[in-house]
Formats: structure tokens, sequence, C-alpha cells
């Protein structure tokens, strides 16, 4: 059964196009009533237990692994941000002089700056690999840039910026060729785009959760694999230590952390009000077909994306690209502060990335939000 568009579970007025969830997603609205659940719990503090730092972050937690397609829920972990959960691979690396990290052109800052310090701390290497001028020869040349000197591979599973997917299986092959280690930014692709961690074998994956994962701002997963089992979290709090669900017992202070991926757990990971809105949010997602997810985008924008490029406005083929996310590049004819405006005074809500117009769709958008980006960019071509 395919897909069909499902506004009836979002509280988007009418008037709004909205095509930037790779931004910021909008809310169910069973994660709005979480949320305000959540809310009114906090007026009656005398009803909470001490299992509620626990119990239902581990439900969250699970929850992500079967997203993911992981058996074991302790490889993964709550985390406030994807920059926090680079920051504990980057600290548990050790890089020998003219080692090398390869990137992507016009990766984002998250998954840039991180690795920027990290090369210059032990004098080695960022190699970038530029986009071309076809887009299916990336993949290609990211393989070719992985060579002996490789200690690591930083990418997403999709660039954020025009949605070209990276072949992630072919990337783990090369790396473990030589031996290096393949991180990935999920932050744009896990949700909407099929994946599963038990066919690509990453050594870790970062998330943010306020975009395909729609919880609230300030929420990210991570799933860190056998090589940072025993590593070196950057924060010390008393949650990601063994035996801290026992509250009287904490004064007995205990070296060892919590099992795998546990001990890269952030400070107050039980938050009681985000956590609820992430479980349910997660519950909505795991609900999508992720492939049928796809055809749905594809079918509600590939006439427009057609008729767009007949004026001017030109996509990648969508063979190369994902279906939820992708760059629709701009005339060097238009002026682009004009354009904002003019869609802006439509209520059309997109991104602009360089040289791109980032579109991002999801079950709340349909075939006519589409139509509605034609006719306005038609009307600012052709007048």
């Amino acid at each position: 059964m395919s897909l069909k568009q499902q506004k009836h579970l979002f509280n988007i007025s009418e008037d709004v196009t909205y095509l930037n969830t790779a931004s910021f997603s909008p809310a169910f609205k069973s994660v709005e009533a979480a949320g305000i659940g959540a809310i009114r719990r906090k007026s009656s503090p005398e009803l909470r237990q001490a299992s509620d730092l626990f119990e239902p972050v581990i439900k969250l937690r699970k929850l992500f692994a079967q997203l993911i397609d992981e058996d074991d829920y302790n490889r993964v972990v709550t985390i406030p941000s994807v920059s926090y959960g680079m920051a504990n691979v980057a600290n548990n690396i050790t890089l020998k002089e003219g080692d090398e990290i390869v990137i992507v052109e016009e990766q984002f800052p998250s998954n840039y700056y991180i690795w920027e310090n990290l090369a210059k701390q032990y004098n080695a290497k960022i190699v970038t690999v530029n986009q071309p001028d076809k887009p299916k020869d990336w993949n290609g040349l990211i393989l070719e840039a992985i060579t002996k000197n490789t200690a690591l591979v930083a990418i997403g599973h999709l660039h954020w910026a025009n949605g070209i997917v990276f072949d992630l299986k072919a990337l783990r092959k090369k790396t473990n060729e030589h031996d290096a280690l393949l991180v990935i930014d999920g932050s744009q692709s896990i949700g909407a785009l099929p994946f599963s961690i038990k066919d690509i074998q990453p050594d870790a994956l970062i998330c943010a959760g306020y975009k395909w994962l729609f919880g609230p701002y300030g929420c990210a997963y991570a799933y860190y694999g056998s090589y940072f089992d025993n590593g070196k979290p950057i924060e010390q709090n008393w949650a990601n230590r063994l035996g801290s669900e026992n509250l009287s017992g904490l004064t007995e202070y205990q070296s060892q952390y919590k099992p795998k991926a546990s001990r890269y757990a952030m400070g107050e990971s039980g938050s009681f009000i985000y956590v609820k809105m992430q479980i349910a949010a997660l519950e909505e997602i795991l609900k999508i077909n992720k492939a049928e997810f796809q055809d749905y985008c594809h079918s509600i924008s590939g006439d427009a994306l057609k008729s767009l490029s007949e004026i001017g406005f030109t996509s990648d083929n969508p063979e190369v690209r994902a279906k939820h996310l992708f760059g629709i590049k701009i005339p060097n004819s238009v002026d682009t502060d004009l354009l904002k405006q003019t869609l802006k005074s439509h209520n059309i809500h997109l991104s602009f990335r360089g040289d791109y117009m980032r579109v991002s769709c999801h079950i709340f958008n349909t075939e006519t939000h589409f139509k509605k980006l034609f006719s306005v960019l038609n009307a600012a071509v052709n007048g």
C-alpha cells in the first residue's frame, strides 16, 4: 500500500507552504500533546519517581535502535546535539602526523570544525572532496580519496544542501580496507531514508533529533560501535556511571562507566519534557515505511520540478539524490534577495544554501504545495 498525505496529524495552517523540514520539523499533534502533558506533570513533582529518570530514556533508546536496525539499544544514547556526539568521537581518536581525514565540500559545520580541530592537534590533514560537474561522479572521487593515509572518513548519508546521496556501503568497504574509521552524520537522512546499521556497520552515527525525527530543538542521538566501547566521554556526570539508578548510593563513587554507548550520555539525559516528546515523535516516525516515503515525496514534487527546470530552476537527477531533500539551482539572472522576499510574501518557507534553494518535504505536504512553488517562481521570472 502506498503512502498517503497525512496533514491531519499536524496543526499547520492551510495558507502555509512549509518545505523546510530539513531546518526544523513541525510537531505532530501527538508530540505537542506529549510535551504539554509533561509540562503539566512538572506541577506535581510529588508524583515523580526515581525510575522516571531512567526508564523513559531506555524506551527512547530502544525506539531509536529500532529505527536504525540495531538490535542492542546499549549501542545508542541520547545527546543534546550533533557537535556533542562528534566531540565524543574525536575525544577517542589518536592520529599520527600526516594522517588524513576525508570530508566533502561544504560539509555541515558541526561535522567540519571538530575535524579541523583534531587535524591541528595532531598535525594531520583534512582532505576535502569537491562536488564534480556531474553529481553521479562524486562517490567515485570520495572513494579515490581514501588511501593508506586515511584515518577517518566523516560524511553525511547525503549532502545537507542539495540532497546528493553518498554510497555508504562502498565507503565502508574502502575504509575497512585501509583500517580507517567511518563516522556518519545522519541528521538529514535518518527517519526519512532507508538505513540499516547492520548493512553499513559504521563506527559512529550521529543524528540531530529536531529535523526528520520531529523532536524538540536541543535533542539528538548517537550510535557508537565497538571501537568506542572503552572510550572516555567528554562529560563526567553521575548518570553515566555504573549503578547510578541507585540514588541512595550515589556518594559511593563509581569508577566504571555504564556499558557501550551509555558512557557517552549527557548530564540530565532524563529530561522529562524532551524525552516524552521524543518518544512520541519516534513512535510516529516508525509507522512510516521509508521507501514508501521516498516514493511519496517524489510523487508530489516530480511534475513541479520538471516545470521549474523549463524556466531555469534546475535540480539534480532523482537517481543521485534523495527525494525528501533536494537543491534547486537558482538562475544567475534571478535576484536572490528579491526571490526570498517574494517567497516569504506568499507564505512559502524553504532554505537558501549557496546557489541552491533547498526544498524538503514530508507527509504534511501535497502536490498543491509544489504547484504553488512553481506558480510563484514562474511569476517572479516571467511576470
